[in-house]
């Protein structure tokens, strides 16, 4: 995998042809673009078929949890539309997550990889203990990951401070999706466990979900080009 094709662009917009116009400009500088819940409830399955039209991969990231038969056939819609990985909620339990994988194995070399949300990027100890979830966020993110992987499916998001431990818990082949990852010289913004690009990877990273500090940027093409500048010195 090269520099590049770690970075997943997230165009987190309702405004398609905004989208799509950063999908096309982008073309060849990321690895694919995120596409969530706000640019797909204002346009639907249109929203990937443009985007994927621009040139991108497309990872759908709407997060389903519901009954296994409705994820079930979430995912085989999904996989109908041609986006190469998409998210659960690892919370959703075992049947959930197996009835995912097995939705999407039945799509063979065309299959969408599945990853598992494991605890939002924005949320910390207080949070989750404010929902009632006892212990510290890296137990919990690892309960999920190993929960995740015994039910099939091929990886999981996780914060970058929880990268590194995951790695050695899950192994190599276990998919690794993180967001939070912002360069030094980026805003948090709503994120509470962060890391730069370089750190992400260098923990055990496989994918980068980077979204403001690319497409906010005057040109969101050299912001893209600078992060793969310093991947390339790692070349992790």
């Amino acid at each position: 995998m090269t520099p590049a094709d770690r970075i997943l662009c997230a165009l987190d917009t309702a405004d398609l042809p905004e989208a799509t116009w950063l999908a096309a400009r982008l073309k060849g500088a990321v690895g694919g673009v995120k596409l969530g819940k706000e640019i797909f409830t204002a346009h639907g399955p249109d929203a990937v078929k443009k985007v994927k039209a621009a040139g991108q991969e497309v990872f759908l990231d709407l997060k389903y949890h519901d009954i296994p038969q409705t994820v079930a056939g979430a995912v085989r819609a999904a996989a109908g539309l041609g986006v190469f990985m998409l998210t659960v909620h690892a919370s959703g339990g075992a049947a959930m997550l197996r009835a995912a994988a097995e939705a999407a194995r039945a799509f063979g070399e065309r299959r969408p990889r599945i990853v598992a949300v494991t605890v939002l990027t924005s949320l910390d100890a207080n949070d989750l203990a404010a929902v009632g979830q006892a212990g510290p966020v890296a137990a919990q993110v690892e309960r999920l990951a190993r929960l995740a992987q015994a039910s099939g499916v091929d990886g999981v998001v996780c914060s970058p401070q929880e990268v590194a431990a995951l790695r050695k818990a899950c192994g190599r082949e276990f998919l690794l999706v993180v967001p939070g990852v912002r360069p030094a010289s980026a805003a948090a913004d709503d994120q509470k466990r962060i890391a730069t690009p370089a750190e992400a990877v260098k923990a055990g990273a496989d994918y980068l979900v980077i979204g403001r500090p690319i497409v906010r940027a005057p040109d969101p093409l050299a912001a893209a080009h600078a992060i793969v500048a310093e991947l390339e010195t790692i070349r992790a």
